[in-house]
């Protein structure tokens, strides 16, 4: 399912910066990762799933719906120094890129034979607590119900002080009969197939810059675009 996303962006680029030994886990473990939305650190984040039914009739019901999600935050910024200075202090993490359709369809590929199971991506809409709340309240029927459209796209809002992020996130709902027992998610997916291009912190100098880049080379083997500035 993709939300918030036109069909002409489908093969649009998006990016993530981690840090170099993440980036290395990557290749070595060949599974990407999501969290739980309990970590996401925004109090508007997971707003709707957070708050407690109300009914007519008194009865009060809480949700257990965000122990079943995972996500993950993607940018279509290519990063600016601001955002470097912000996700790798050290000049020692790496930025990733693939595309909205690869990220997705790592997602369902590995999911193909799991029932009970749903992957979205989507674009975050940056809106007032206002309008955050409104949605939230309008997100469930007069009974209570919440379709999957509905419960995704609760989880694809975020206020507008965060506006600069351009963020896409991947999501993931186990609706199984049982909870998750961990707060992240992990899939297997192919590492060369997915990231179409990793770049190094372009503050560093050179000579760090080629120490970097065939460090990457020796132990990844990715052999993919490497580029040296933005």
């Amino acid at each position: 399912m993709l939300l918030n996303i036109d069909e002409s962006e489908h093969d649009n680029h998006i990016y993530r910066i981690m840090s170099y030994d993440r980036f290395l886990e990557l290749f070595d473990t060949k599974k990407n990762t999501l969290v739980s939305p309990n970590k996401w650190e925004d109090t508007f984040e997971n707003y709707a799933l957070k708050s407690t039914l109300k009914f007519p009739d008194g009865t009060e019901v809480k949700l257990d719906t965000h122990h079943r999600l995972f996500g993950q935050c993607w940018t279509t910024s290519k990063a600016s120094d601001a955002i470097w200075r912000i996700y790798s202090h050290d000049k020692k993490s790496v930025r990733i890129r693939t595309t909205i359709n690869k990220l997705l369809m790592s997602l369902v590929i590995a999911n193909v034979n799991t029932s009970m199971t749903e992957s979205c991506i989507g674009k975050v809409r940056y809106l007032s607590e206002k309008e955050i709340t409104r949605l939230a309240k309008g997100a469930f029927t007069n009974t209570g119900q919440m379709t999957f459209g509905s419960l995704f796209r609760s989880l694809l809002v975020k206020r507008k002080a965060f506006k600069h992020e351009k963020e896409i996130r991947l999501i993931y709902l186990d609706w199984g009969y049982d909870l998750p027992k961990k707060d992240i998610y992990k899939y297997e997916i192919d590492p060369h197939d997915l990231i179409t291009q990793v770049m190094v912190d372009p503050r560093i100098n050179y000579h760090e810059f080629k120490t970097i880049k065939n460090d990457i080379r020796k132990k990844t083997g990715y052999r993919g675009d490497l580029p040296l500035t933005l």
